[in-house]
């Protein structure tokens, strides 16, 4: 477990989900711009930032090459790097197959799986959230397969032109990407993510669970001392979390 205490007036900022490149290039632009003016934002004061996975709607590292295109958010991550703001990178269903680009060009680490973070004293379990809790079989098998070294070292074999091109194809298509009409809250009893998080209290005391893949921007309290938040997105919302002594989730206006 990573502990973190904040300096004076510095802030742990969160975000997920902004699915950069869909549904093409141009389309996604204003918002990697959007995305990119929040990150000047919230350097001013930020000591730590999560980010939790589908940065990219595709993202598949040959040994060699990476996708082409993003310039303006990778430069900027590494420009917060170089001043001193830790970042922190949990892939998402989209960008699953990321390798060691984040680690080496930008000195940011991957996590593949939900970690816990003690932040100013307070207990976080942090991750994507996708294929957690007891639903989504077919899911759970889907990413499982993709995530086997054999599946990685085939589609490796077709070249970037082809591959890329096949990915984000299949990507766009994807209707986790929508952040539209499949976004909508089904109650407490039917999100997935909630009843992981209230099974999770069982054997033990989170103050904060918070994850993105569900394109909705929730805080619902669990029980008195235990918070579940997701995110939202960066595709019809452009919400992002807050955290110095208490978690705000808000929305960028810019």
């Amino acid at each position: 477990m990573t502990t973190i205490t904040t300096s004076e007036n510095k802030k742990i900022y969160f975000a997920s989900d902004q699915h950069f490149g869909a549904p093409n290039s141009k389309e996604s632009l204003p918002r990697e711009k959007k995305f990119v003016a929040w990150l000047d934002t919230v350097k001013e004061d930020a000591e730590v930032i999560f980010l939790l996975g589908d940065l990219f709607d595709f993202w598949f590292e040959y040994k060699k090459v990476v996708p082409k295109g993003f310039v303006r958010v990778l430069g900027k991550l590494a420009e917060l790097k170089d001043i001193g703001i830790r970042i922190y990178f949990f892939v998402g269903n989209h960008d699953l197959w990321m390798r060691d680009y984040f680690q080496q060009e930008l000195n940011i680490p991957v996590y593949y799986e939900s970690q816990e973070f003690e932040i100013n004293d307070k207990l976080f379990l942090i991750g994507h959230g996708d294929g957690l809790g007891p639903e989504d079989i077919g899911y759970k098998r889907m990413k499982k397969a993709f995530r086997f070294p054999f599946f990685i070292w085939l589609f490796r074999w077709l070249h970037p032109d082809v591959g890329v091109q096949l990915g984000q194809y299949l990507s766009v298509k994807n209707k986790l990407n929508s952040g539209g009409k499949d976004a909508n809250f089904l109650g407490e009893e039917k999100e997935w993510l909630v009843q992981y998080c209230k099974r999770k209290l069982e054997k033990k005391h989170y103050d904060y669970f918070v994850f993105g893949h569900r394109h909705l921007p929730l805080e619902i309290e669990l029980n008195a001392k235990s918070t579940y938040v997701n995110l939202g997105d960066w595709i019809q919302y452009f919400t992002y979390g807050e955290f110095m002594k208490t978690f705000k989730l808000k929305e960028f206006l810019k």
